[in-house]
C-alpha cells in the first residue's frame, strides 16, 4: 500500500530584514520534501519583537490556527524553521492544536531516515536523545494528543516518549561508548591510509548538488542518489583511475547545510576527517541555483557556507570548484583557473575534470 504523506504547514522565521525569505522558505520546503511531508501552506514572519513564549506573534499564531481549523486538508504537523525550546514547542502546539516540529527536529528526522551504517545510526540515535532530553516533559505532555508516529518521531533512533530522564541518560552514555569504540577503529584505518602514497580526494559541497552522481560517473558505479537533501549520509570511498597508470582515492561526503543542528555535528565527524586528510577537494556546486537576492546568487551563498566550514576545520586549500548541472544554464559563464563546468546528467565535462585532477595531483 502506498504510504500517505503527512500534511504540513510551514513557518519561516527571519530575525533580520536582510535575510532572504525566499531562500529560507525554499530550503525548509526542500527539507520537508526530503522528510516525505506534503507542504500545504507557507507562512513567514520577520521578528521585530521577540516573543519568548511562541517566537512568532500572537496574531500570527491565531491566523495559522484559523487556517488549520478551516483547511479542507487535515493538517498533521506545523514545521517551524527555527530552533525551539520544549516550552515554545508546547505553547505553539497548544495554540495550533497539532504537533509542532522545529528545524532541528526536522533535520534529525531526515538523518534518521538516511542513516545506513552502524556508526551513522548510533550518531543519529545519540543526536535524537540529546534533542529529546531537555524537551522530554513537554513532549510527553502532548504525546497522547498527537501520537508518536510520523515526522520527528521515527528512524533508527526512535525513542519511546514514556522513557524517563534517567533511562535516557543511561542510553546516551552507552551510545557514546559505542561511538567512541567505532571512532578508535576508524582512526586506526585512517592512520594506515595516511601511510599510503596514493593521493586522496574528497568530494565536498552543499547538500543535493550532485556529489554522489559525480562519484558514480568518475568510478563507474551506481551508489544510491536521489533529488533530496541528505539522500546519502555515509561516506563512500572508491579507487579512481586517472589514466597513464595514475590512481587516487576518492571519497564522497555528506552535504553541508546552513544552521546545521549542533546535535548533529558529531555525525559529520568522519566526513570532516576525510576532508581534512584529503590532498585535493572537489567542491561541487549546483550552478543552476542562480536566483539573486541582496546582491548574491543562491549558489554563491551555498559556496560560502561550505568554504567557511572547510577553512574552519583546516581542510586543504588545494580545491577544484566543480560547477554541476550546467545543462540547466541559459547562458555561458566565465570560469577561473581552478573551476570546471560539468553536467552529471548529460555526462559533460568529465574528461576536462579528470585532466584538472591529474594536473593538480601529479
Amino acid at each position: 500500500m502506498e504510504k500517505l504523506k503527512e500534511n504540513a504547514v510551514v513557518i519561516t522565521v527571519c530575525l533580520k530584514k536582510n535575510e532572504s525569505i525566499k531562500r529560507k522558505t525554499d530550503e525548509i520546503n526542500r527539507l520537508c520534501f526530503s522528510a516525505d511531508l506534503n507542504v500545504v501552506k507557507n507562512y513567514y514572519q520577520v521578528i521585530k519583537e521577540f516573543n519568548k513564549a511562541t517566537i512568532i506573534g500572537k496574531g500570527k499564531v491565531e491566523e495559522i490556527k484559523n487556517y488549520i481549523v478551516s483547511c479542507n486538508e487535515i493538517i498533521d504537523v506545523v514545521i517551524v524553521d527555527y530552533p525551539l525550546t520544549g516550552s515554545q514547542m508546547k505553547n505553539l502546539s497548544d495554540g495550533f492544536g497539532v504537533k509542532v516540529v522545529d528545524r532541528v527536529g526536522l533535520i534529525i528526522d531526515i538523518f534518521a531516515k538516511g542513516a545506513k551504517s552502524k556508526e551513522a545510526k548510533l550518531q543519529v540515535k545519540l543526536a535524537q536523545d540529546k534533542y529529546l532530553l531537555p524537551r522530554l516533559s513537554q513532549i510527553q505532555g502532548t504525546s497522547g494528543r498527537f501520537g508518536s508516529a510520523g515526522v520527528g518521531m521515527r528512524g533508527p533512533g526512535e525513542t519511546k516518549l514514556e522513557l524517563n530522564r534517567r533511562i535516557l541518560e543511561q542510553e546516551m552514555e552507552m551510545l557514546e561508548k559505542q561511538i567512541e569504540k567505532i571512532k578508535t577503529q576508524r582512526q586506526a584505518s585512517r592512520r594506515e591510509r595516511l601511510k599510503s602514497t596514493v593521493p586522496k580526494i574528497a568530494l565536498v559541497g552543499y547538500t543535493n548538488v550532485g556529489k554522489s552522481s559525480l562519484l558514480n560517473l568518475l568510478v563507474k558505479e551506481s551508489i544510491y542518489t536521489d533529488d533530496k537533501l541528505f539522500a546519502t549520509l555515509d561516506t563512500t570511498t572508491r579507487k579512481l583511475y586517472l589514466g597513464g597508470g595514475k590512481f587516487a582515492i576518492l571519497t564522497d561526503t555528506v552535504g553541508f547545510i546552513s544552521d546545521l543542528p549542533h546535535q548533529l555535528i558529531d555525525a559529520f565527524s568522519s566526513t570532516l576527517e576525510e576532508a581534512v586528510d584529503a590532498d585535493l577537494l572537489l567542491h561541487v556546486v549546483d550552478i543552476s541555483l542562480n536566483n539573486e537576492e541582496n546582491g548574491e546568487k543562491e549558489f554563491q551563498v551555498n559556496m560560502k557556507i561550505t568554504e567557511d566550514l572547510l577553512d574552519k576545520i583546516g581542510a586543504t586549500k588545494k580545491r577544484i570548484v566543480v560547477y554541476n548541472k550546467s545543462d540547466l544554464l541559459n547562458k555561458p559563464i566565465l570560469l577561473k583557473e581552478n573551476e570546471v563546468l560539468i553536467s552529471t546528467k548529460e555526462k559533460r565535462g568529465i574528461d576536462i575534470l579528470l585532466t584538472k585532477i591529474k594536473n593538480e595531483l601529479y
